[in-house]
């Protein structure tokens, strides 16, 4: 194995609001009055942890692993993917220490939420919950965020070396 024992990565996504889709952040559905427009079910705050890890790893990126231009992954559930990360991040010999993330959205509010969603993402990657953080803010109305036009989301992820 090469590379240092420890590995930081850091992932961002942002998907615009659309008409006629459920809203998925976190593998929960949200109740909202529009979703977010993508390829798969368009969960940002996963692609945004999917990016982190796959960044430590060194292994480019979600795009690259999982192109939208694959049918296969029309619709797809991002849970199922970020169980994909896991394995790979697995296989590459690292195992995760801490993941904080953090969705950037006018509303809804995601406090009633939030452990559902930590504990959905915990187990698509095989982890205590406890290494999972889910936190959001607002842009106070500034920006793509602020108009409601769509979601942000960021994530930063600390893996080290499994033992042997």
């Amino acid at each position: 194995m090469t590379g240092t024992p420890v590995r930081v990565g850091i992932g961002y996504d942002v998907h615009a609001f659309a008409e006629g889709r459920p809203l998925v952040l976190g593998g929960i559905e949200v109740s909202h009055d529009r979703g977010l427009a993508g390829h798969s079910d368009a969960d940002v705050l996963v692609h945004a942890l999917m990016d982190a890890i796959v960044g430590a790893l060194r292994a480019g990126d979600i795009g690259r692993l999982f192109p939208d231009t694959d049918p296969a992954y029309a619709g797809v559930s991002s849970l199922v993917l970020l169980g994909r990360v896991g394995e790979l991040m697995r296989s590459e010999g690292y195992r995760l220490l801490d993941a904080d993330t953090v969705l950037v959205l006018e509303r809804p509010m995601i406090s009633p939420y939030r452990d559902s969603m930590r504990a959905r993402m915990a187990e698509a990657l095989g982890v205590d919950i406890g290494v999972i953080g889910v936190k959001a803010t607002t842009t106070e109305g500034l920006g793509f965020t602020g108009r409601e036009e769509g979601v942000a989301a960021q994530a930063v992820v600390l893996l080290e070396r499994a033992e042997s």
